[in-house]
């Protein structure tokens, strides 16, 4: 089959490809690696592909064709990609008609590219984040046996609206409401992989809100690598206010926010619409030192941050504060890391997500060479979580004895079958035995005991 990459039509011929039939009953295994965008995209992958007629299949060994949708944001999450996509090497060799296919950042990526094409013969396509909307067509090529194909840089402007969402949860939904990043953080690679900053058109964005919420979506969570930088015919905060007033029962939530745009506006729509807007905001850090977030591009000070927090508290008292925290960034003196910890211990973070700097080639953090110990490294990451972890169960106390509204996410992975787990709108984990199966349901739950991760509770009926 003639198969032009360049073509504009949506789903590059989507109607041929469903006429064709070459896809259909094919079964297909996913597996993703990576942030919640990379989920939504998963996601939208196999609903293209399920709308093409393919099925299918939780294990690799019953695959005709197998995806993986991968991550660059640490080295850790290429090299645990790469060892995966190691081991269906075996696969292939036992089935030469599987097609497997490698997605997403790592693939975007250069260096991982020629890797992938000169060290993994039995990779059959690559594919960058930002040209998915082509992948019927892609693996209709590597089924037909037209050769190995490696697609970069083709399509980093583009936004491809309606395509089919094979949604993993009938009660949570992903809505990703812009792509790629302009910050250009010295450690970051994601501009690098995902392109510059590209908003959807709000009223694509509000009609699916409200497609979901009819159906019974009970959680929406708004996605873009900087999700308050959303700037369409309106900002960020006029969408989600708009988002908020859809009639029905349902919570939104967002991720991830830069500090440097977390407007007054914002605030105030947290604060009006707290009963559908999570009171929870998970706010990068990175550093709380003035001279690591210069280093780091991060374009505020530890005092402009500070400022946002008060903010944040004196229009929404109860909210529940997150953060992101890299620890051994080049250059990173002792001072550095105090000026990290009084942070830790003047803002009292609900929870804290905490990384050893992982060097990504292309970045410009990459070329420095003031590096820290390793040992220092490992040092100071023992000390946050210490400290975070004795934080933590503190701002857990204060919910003993109290009843809190949950939205249960399913069975617990630890205890009996009648144990749930589900999240209060504060994103607090919270285990609770129950008699039915209220998977997907909002829940009150009264509090009975508080660990530094966890709240164990009582179904109140």
């Amino acid at each position: 089959m003639n198969i032009n990459f360049n073509q504009t039509p949506e789903y590059a011929d989507f109607d041929g490809l469903r006429r064709d039939g070459t896809l259909m009953g094919k079964r297909l295994f996913t597996v993703t690696f990576g942030c919640q965008q990379n989920e939504a995209d998963t996601e939208k992958m196999r609903g293209m592909l399920g709308a093409l007629g393919m099925t299918f299949t939780e294990t690799p060994e019953d695959a005709d064709v197998i995806l993986m949708n991968t991550c660059a944001i640490r080295e850790h999450a290429e090299l645990k990609a790469l060892s995966m996509l190691g081991r269906f090497k075996e696969l292939k060799r036992k089935n030469p008609d599987l097609v497997i296919g490698v997605v997403g950042c790592m693939a975007a990526e250069p260096k991982r590219q020629n890797m992938l094409k000169c060290d993994f013969h039995y990779v059959d396509f690559t594919l960058e984040p930002s040209m998915i909307h082509k992948l019927p067509s892609l693996l209709l090529r590597a089924l037909n046996k037209n050769g190995r194909c490696f697609v970069i840089g083709e399509g980093a402007g583009d936004i491809v609206e309606d395509l089919p969402v094979a949604r993993v949860s009938d009660f949570k939904a992903w809505v990703s409401i812009m792509y790629g990043c302009n910050n250009f953080c010295t450690y970051c690679i994601v501009p690098y992989v995902r392109g510059r900053e590209r908003s959807r058109d709000s009223a694509k964005i509000i009609a699916e809100c409200r497609e979901l919420v009819g159906k019974g979506i009970k959680e929406i969570t708004l996605l873009g690598q900087n999700v308050n930088s959303y700037r369409s015919d309106m900002d960020f905060s006029e969408l989600i206010t708009e988002i908020a007033k859809i009639d029905g029962d349902f919570l939104i939530r967002f991720m991830t926010s830069h500090p440097k745009d977390v407007s007054p506006g914002l605030i105030e729509a947290m604060r009006i619409y707290k009963g559908k807007i999570a009171p929870y905001f998970h706010l990068p850090l990175q550093s709380g030192s003035n001279h690591i977030l210069k280093q780091m591009h991060r374009t505020y000070t530890r005092e402009k941050y500070l400022e946002t927090v008060n903010a944040l508290r004196a229009a929404i008292p109860d909210i529940a504060l997150s953060t992101d925290v890299i620890i051994g960034f080049p250059g990173e003196r002792e001072e550095d890391f105090r000026d990290t910890m009084d942070i830790l211990k003047t803002v009292r973070f609900d929870s804290v997500f905490a990384f050893i700097y992982s060097k990504r080639e292309g970045t410009v953090a990459a070329k420095l060479t003031d590096t820290v110990p390793r040992e220092d490294a490992d040092r100071r990451m023992s000390e946050l979580l210490l400290v975070q972890e004795k934080i933590s169960e503190e701002k857990n106390l204060p919910l003993l004895g109290k009843t809190v509204r949950v939205l249960v996410e399913g069975r617990a992975k630890k205890g009996d079958g009648n144990t749930y787990t589900a999240r209060t709108a504060s994103g607090k984990l919270v285990h609770f035995y129950s008699e039915g199966d209220p998977k997907g349901q909002f829940k009150t739950i009264k509090i009975e005991r508080v660990g530094a991760f966890d709240l164990f509770g009582s179904e109140q009926i």
